[in-house]
């Protein structure tokens, strides 16, 4: 509980001291958005390694040379916990923005900096915007940012990830892309499968797979894209129970 506690503290903290810098982001990103998109992806790896390090979180990353370092790509991940975002932001280079629900579009303060880091918000209830939104994803690969994305739509709490949904993966199939498997464990082990609000140390498990080049497959591979990484994860995750 205590964990808890200062985590949810320091988040608040961080939030209402921020809001001067926000303002001063506001006028400068009429002038320099590059500038403050790197100033506000670094802030907030900053805030999530604190936060994994108040939480007891030992992460152990596998395959960061299958991650090209001269391009943007789609990252895909299994989705069981909300520290997945915080470990997976934490272990990528470059600039990144993943792919949230809609609904996290209402919290004052963390929703402007999800908007800094270049984050998209999906309304899973609306397929008119839900597609908008993967348009916006494909225009934001195209000018050079990276994307993360878990194709399940929502939190799993089943060992092996739940149906990919093969339409998520279409800004790389547009933008031309890598597509990078990412498989997570041991975050559930933080927070979801404790008692309520008890924050546990954990060891957390990333690994990056091979890069999957959509331009290079065939269409029957491009349209069963989401089954094949899901099933790719799934090795790469019985790989960390081994090690």
């Amino acid at each position: 509980m205590f964990r808890a506690i200062k985590i949810v503290g320091t988040i608040v903290s961080f939030l209402v001291g921020s809001i001067g810098t926000l303002h001063r982001m506001d006028k400068q990103g009429q002038v320099d958005p590059v500038a403050v998109e790197e100033e506000s992806t670094q802030m907030v790896r900053n805030i999530f390694e604190k936060l994994l390090k108040m939480a007891g979180v030992t992460v152990e990353v596998r395959g960061y040379e299958n991650i090209p370092q001269d391009r943007p790509v789609l990252y895909v991940g299994n989705h069981r916990s909300y520290f997945d975002i915080l470990v997976g932001y934490t272990t990528v280079p470059g600039l990144m923005g993943f792919v949230a629900k809609k609904e996290m579009e209402k919290i004052p303060l963390l929703s402007k900096w999800m908007l800094n880091v270049n984050c998209l918000f999906l309304d899973r209830k609306n397929i008119k915007a839900g597609l908008a939104t993967m348009n916006e994803g494909t225009q934001l690969l195209k000018d050079g940012f990276s994307i993360a994305i878990f194709p399940e739509g929502t939190r799993s709490q089943d060992e092996d990830p739940h149906e990919f949904k093969e339409g998520s993966l279409r800004p790389a199939l547009k933008a031309k892309v890598p597509v990078i498997p990412m498989a997570i464990s041991g975050t559930a082990d933080i927070l979801e499968n404790n008692k309520r609000f008890q924050v546990k140390p954990a060891t957390v498990h990333i690994t990056f797979g091979q890069p999957i080049y959509p331009d290079q497959l065939e269409r029957a591979e491009k349209k069963h894209l989401g089954a094949t990484i899901r099933e790719e994860i799934i090795e790469m995750r019985k790989k960390h129970k081994t090690s």
